[in-house]
């Protein structure tokens, strides 16, 4: 593992290019920044500044070397490589509240858009006007959507919203892509269908992620639970609700082990492999030793009596130093994660490696 500080402002959201030599991240502004590595270091090679609320999405597609970032100013914006610049295509969403996260599908053809205007807009391009479009899903959402997931196959979207619930979308294009083949969630896809809805979810949605073959639907909840849907099994629900603080992001590195991560500052190994067997594995960070100072009496009962504990120090034991908000995969194909990262509201980025 390998930890590099990006200043002192949080990390709202990062993606990562195709070969893993730049990374785009939001310091919690309304500002893109580009680094690139270079030797053990990473500089600082561009800015994107066309948003005027703060950034609360970032994609960057690995072929098509797009990226699109999205902001409570309520855009959208599809940047493109050209002559060594990023220049910014405005994408018409037609939202009337904050946007929230954004993602780009497997085939890269379209993006969906999450936002407080309790709709996800499915954008696709439009070569005879030379601009991007939405669609939108509005059906059975009651509030903000905080968190989109795509499957393999480039239909399925998988929502995560505040209003406790996790569904499963079709979103087909006719326009744009050929008619789908039936799916272990359900064979009829017209646009927007709810192919899968859980109601009760305990809390606010905040990640979702589908499994390397589609078949199974992990997600966090702000009860501090994992869930996991399997469509295999009649779209069963197995929920395991932990001891932890609650969880942010949600990650598959293979088709049985499951990743976490979330307000308790490091990442967590879960395990899933039928209906009623959710478990947790282990903790992934090693804590850091700290070398015991003496102290006097004195100093013993005071700590004791201001901090409940005895301990002097006021750093945590674990890597980051505060909230993890998101998790990316960083090298190996999504049946075989061999490094992720983490991305904190300390400012800092810590590439992990999973051992299988």
């Amino acid at each position: 593992m390998s930890l590099y500080s990006f200043g002192l402002e949080p990390i709202s959201c990062h993606a990562w290019n195709k070969d893993r030599t730049q990374i785009a991240l939001s310091p919690n502004n309304n500002v893109v920044n580009i680094y690139e590595k270079k030797g053990k270091d990473w500089t600082k090679i561009d800015e994107l500044t066309e948003h005027s609320g703060r950034i609360t999405g970032i994609d960057w597609a690995p072929e098509s070397n797009r990226i699109v970032t999205c902001a409570s100013d309520r855009n959208a914006y599809v940047w493109t490589l050209k002559d060594g610049t990023w220049k910014p295509t405005l994408v018409l969403v037609r939202i009337n509240r904050a946007a929230t996260c954004v993602k780009w599908s497997p085939q890269e053809n379209k993006f969906a858009l999450g936002s407080g205007a309790r709709l996800i807009s499915v954008c696709y391009f439009e070569k005879e006007n030379d601009w991007w479009l939405s669609k939108h899903i509005k059906k059975a959402i009651r509030s903000t959507v905080l968190s989109l997931a795509w499957h393999p196959n480039n239909i399925l979207l998988a929502a995560g919203s505040a209003d406790l619930h996790c569904r499963v979308f079709s979103t087909y294009i006719k326009d744009i892509e050929d008619k789908p083949g039936p799916t272990s969630w359900g064979a009829k896809m017209p646009f927007g269908e709810v192919m899968m809805e859980h109601k009760d979810c305990g809390g606010w949605v905040h990640s979702v992620c589908f499994s390397p073959s589609g078949d199974q639907l992990a997600w966090v909840a702000h009860n501090s639970s994992i869930t996991v849907a399997d469509a295999t099994q009649n779209k069963t629900v197995t929920q395991l609700t932990t001891q932890h603080l609650p969880l942010l992001s949600v990650l598959y590195v293979n088709p049985t082990e499951i990743v976490a991560a979330g307000h308790d500052c490091c990442p967590y190994q879960y395990t899933y492999k039928a209906p009623g067997a959710l478990e947790f594995v282990k903790k992934l960070d090693i804590p850091k030793q700290t070398a015991k100072v003496n102290m006097n009496a004195f100093k013993h009962f005071q700590n004791l009596d201001k901090k409940a504990t005895e301990d002097d120090s006021k750093e945590l034991a674990t890597l980051h130093q505060n909230s993890i908000t998101q998790l990316c995969v960083v090298s190996g194909a999504s049946e075989r994660v061999e490094k992720y990262s983490s991305v904190s509201l300390d400012g800092a980025m810590v590439i992990w490696t999973f051992q299988h």
